[in-house]
């Protein structure tokens, strides 16, 4: 990347986190041509205001500005596109990226462009850019990017700073595309998988692991669905395995052959993450959103992860799904979390822009907020007081339970065959009750309203400040336990 002391194209974009970096930026990049040492990418500060981005864009003196819409920065970019065409009403401001590919008519973002492309834009924006810096300025507004043959493309690897490579995750594209026609999920619009060829990705993971890199996460929507393509890369990864190298695949709750099982089950302890988007085992909802899951190979598949491999297995849930309800999203996360996965994320509905679910939202009879990331507010079916109660819930099993806070104090909520669902929806309720809040809390104020929960639910003090304490202590930041639970023990030895 040049030492932009000065460049005709910015791309920039507000990632998620900050250990996450902006693929689709780089892929845009290393498919410019001749104008990509003309091009620098920058990564916003998601603290800064819509002013101090801009001046972060603004100091390279570019003549075009790519930004990079996503559902989870494109309030913030909305201000930012206003401040960029308010200081510099002659810069030609263009649009790119899932949140503004559909329904861009209706948003605020899409008054400060001057064009939008739509979808894959590696081949559309260079030949925008191309036309723009020529002198020859298109008439139409939207440019499509359609669906590109990615052997014509350039790997993207290439951008990726030494830092980059040292300390965030590596994002690797082995295949786009996903069969399976989900109706709230956007991959459920590019229902052709397309490859990679595999030679190329392979001799840029080489080179990755030479320059640094060390957390390699595949962004494939459907990792296994070609056992042949998923088993080359698996074994290629394992011939590479050092300490300290781990790789991160989303697979779908299907069959896993016996030769993927073999190769998976060869990955040592902290090298493999796994997810999988279970996001519901009741199947009449399944048959509802045009999701195609076994529930049986689906536990079969948790089954094996959890037991038989030494995989890090992170699981997906949805809640307010069309025709779901608390108490199926009850069972859902008990009949999950039997199967012992590191993590479960307990997801709200999303209404994506472009996603069947929003088109049949009206239909269905759900009513979404209006607002980014647009979450399901009621169904039919699904309460908005009990949909709100699980998104705090959800907030506050993030923090304790997959991350593995309170990993011995927790689960006696759910002790004596309790659902622990119900257990946790009530401590949730009790935690929100008391504190209003579900960010920003300190772990001395879980581990005091945990402590308080178990003795009112009949557990013996001494016991239970005892095995909160130990948690707190022995956590990943090795604190000295609240002076309340320090009291209990005082008494205890006397």
């Amino acid at each position: 990347m040049p030492a932009m002391s000065g460049c005709d194209i910015v791309l920039a974009t507000q990632n998620a986190t900050w250990s996450h970096p902006a693929f689709g930026l780089r892929c845009l990049r290393a498919n410019l041509g001749p104008l990509r040492e003309q091009c620098g990418i920058v990564e916003l500060d998601p603290r800064a205001s819509a002013e101090v981005s801009a001046n972060a864009i603004l100091r390279f003196a570019p003549r075009i500005v790519g930004l990079g819409v996503y559902i989870w920065n494109v309030a913030r970019l909305t201000d930012v596109a206003h401040c960029l065409k308010e200081r510099r009403p002659d810069l030609i401001l263009v649009l790119g990226g899932p949140e503004i590919s559909y329904e861009w008519a209706t948003q605020p973002i899409a008054t400060s462009a001057d064009y939008i492309v739509r979808e894959e834009g590696e081949m559309a924006f260079a030949d925008l850019c191309a036309r723009l810096l020529g002198g020859r300025r298109p008439r139409e507004r939207v440019v499509e990017g359609g669906r590109i043959d990615l052997t014509r493309l350039c790997l993207p690897y290439d951008e990726y700073t030494d830092e980059d490579l040292a300390t965030r995750f590596t994002y690797i594209e082995t295949t786009r595309g996903c069969p399976y026609g989900c109706a709230f999920c956007l991959s459920s619009l590019d229902r052709v998988v397309r490859e990679w060829p595999l030679e190329r990705v392979f001799e840029a993971f080489d080179a990755l692991v030479r320059r640094g890199a060390r957390r390699f996460k595949f962004v494939d929507r459907s990792f296994n669905l070609d056992a042949d393509h998923a088993a080359a890369v698996l074994q290629f990864v394992l011939d590479r395995l050092r300490p300290g190298l781990t790789v991160h695949f989303e697979f779908t709750p299907h069959r896993i052959p016996d030769t993927l099982q073999r190769l998976i089950a060869r990955f040592p302890p902290g090298s493999l993450r796994v997810e999988v988007g279970i996001q519901t085992f009741d199947e009449t909802v399944h048959a509802r959103i045009g999701r195609r899951q076994s529930t049986p190979t689906a536990e079969e598949t948790l089954r094996f992860l959890c037991e038989e491999t030494a995989a890090h297995v992170h699981a997906d849930l949805i809640a307010g799904l069309p025709g779901g309800t608390l108490a199926q999203t009850a069972r859902d996360f008990d009949h999950l979390l039997a199967f012992g996965p590191a993590e479960i994320q307990v997801g709200i509905l999303k209404r994506l822009r472009g996603t069947p679910i929003a088109r049949h939202a009206a239909e269905w009879g759900l009513k979404f907020d209006p607002t980014p990331p647009y979450p399901i507010l009621e169904t039919p079916h699904f309460p908005a007081d009990d949909l709100a109660r699980v998104a705090r819930l959800a907030r506050y099993w993030e923090r304790l339970g997959n991350r593995r806070e309170f990993p011995n104090a927790l689960p006696l909520l759910w002790r004596d065959g309790r659902s622990p669902f119900e257990a946790l929806m009530n401590f949730a309720d009790s935690l929100f009750r008391h504190l209003g809040a579900t960010h920003g809390i300190p772990l001395e104020q879980y581990a005091c309203a945990l402590f308080e929960r178990l003795t009112s639910d009949g557990l013996p003090v001494e016991e239970a400040a005892r095995i909160v304490r130990q948690d707190y202590a022995c956590g990943r930041h090795r604190r000295r336990p609240p002076r309340a639970l320090r009291r209990h023990e005082d008494r205890s030895r006397q």
